[in-house]
């Protein structure tokens, strides 16, 4: 099955980052339906991408 992260530490982490911070704008949004939306979706990407992160060595 093919990841859907990148293979090392540095893109990595620029897609965690990337997606915490989409998280985080739609969370000032969490009152309009599709806020709610894209802060679900982006946290959950978030927490996957995270989980890859961790198991990265190099």
């Amino acid at each position: 099955m093919a990841r859907f992260y990148a293979k090392n530490r540095r893109d990595g982490s620029r897609q965690l980052s990337s997606a915490l911070v989409i998280a985080s704008i739609a969370a000032f949004n969490i009152s309009h339906p599709i806020g709610r939306a894209v802060c679900l979706i982006a946290g959950a990407l978030s927490l996957y991408w995270w989980s890859c992160y961790r198991r990265l060595d190099h």
